[in-house]
């Protein structure tokens, strides 16, 4: 045997996964033909040393076809399952150290991928937060506003874009979570409160955000996506901080309860039904809440 020939093919064999184990850049991708090979191409300009990845998640167009004429490696879904899913898929089959995640539909710059590996030196999550001029609906826009506010109020901490689907993590610390992460829209987000709640470093880069490449449908559907939104964010800060839900719940149907026993005693010289099971219920909510919270220490030390 060749001895010499079988060293340079292992020597090339390990340069291969030593690219693939440090960062891959990941697009997932649902019938978006006409705007994959402009994204795949922005990418490699912007960071050609690095492997593109596509996740085509069942389309029924030529998106796969297309990813592989600009380049790319395909990873593909025999059907549909969501955004969240092609990006765990991504997540458990490559050996990459870290992941950059960008949308397929050329929202968001690619020119600002090496700006957020720079950051990620030092943090484990970094997010492409989209700045005040990008390009976004009025409606779409408020309603980030509303969940970005939300999630700060029960996670205690700052927020710069809680949806943006354009990030850079580290892959093994993100697998912590994938049991959390849905099959649908909602894994930036749930990514984001995560990273949060274990306690791990998160920065933001501000990133202009561009319009929707023509051709390309948006998948997500506003009212319903936001209540799943919504349900993340609780079910999140439940696990972290379940007092900031329970507490100003409990608290005010407790003094709902002993104003209107008040009011009765004053009015009427007598105690109300109603009042009292309002000061119950709210104490009752405000001592589940309590318990609730030791739960979330035990469960978070127990991970730690």
């Amino acid at each position: 045997m060749d001895h010499t020939a079988e060293d340079g093919c292992n020597e090339k064999k390990g340069l291969i996964k030593e690219t693939v184990a440090s960062t891959a850049v990941v697009i997932p991708a649902y019938n978006e033909e006409q705007a994959i090979i402009e994204i795949i191409q922005r990418v490699k300009a912007a960071a050609p040393s690095l492997p593109v990845v596509v996740v085509d998640d069942g389309s029924t167009d030529g998106t796969a076809g297309a990813a592989r004429q600009a380049g790319a490696t395909v990873l593909r879904h025999p059907k549909n399952k969501g955004n969240g899913a092609a990006i765990k898929t991504a997540m458990r089959s490559l050996e990459a150290d870290n992941l950059v995640i960008i949308d397929a539909d050329g929202q968001h710059p690619p020119e600002a991928i090496p700006e957020l590996l720079e950051q990620l030196e030092h943090f484990d999550l970094v997010i492409g937060a989209r700045t005040q001029d990008s390009a976004s609906a009025l409606s779409r826009r408020f309603g980030n506003f509303v969940l970005r506010r939300l999630a700060e109020y029960l996670l205690g901490v700052e927020v710069e874009d809680l949806t943006s689907g354009f990030r850079a993590f580290n892959r093994k610390k993100a697998l912590e979570f994938q049991h959390l992460y849905p099959n649908k829209f909602s894994f930036p987000t749930t990514v984001t409160l995560s990273f949060f709640h274990a306690g791990y470093d998160v920065d933001f880069v501000p990133i202009k955000g561009e319009k929707r490449k023509s051709g390309t449908k948006s998948k997500i559907r506003p009212i319903r996506d936001a209540m799943k939104f919504v349900a993340i964010i609780l079910r999140i800060a439940t696990m972290s901080h379940p007092l900031r839900i329970f507490f100003p719940i409990g608290g005010a149907i407790f003094l709902a309860g002993v104003a209107w026993i008040i009011r009765n005693l004053v009015s009427f010289s007598s105690v109300s039904i109603l009042g009292g099971m309002l000061f119950i219920v709210g104490l009752n909510i405000i001592f589940f809440g309590i318990v609730v919270d030791q739960l979330a220490t035990m469960n978070l030390r127990r991970r730690d």
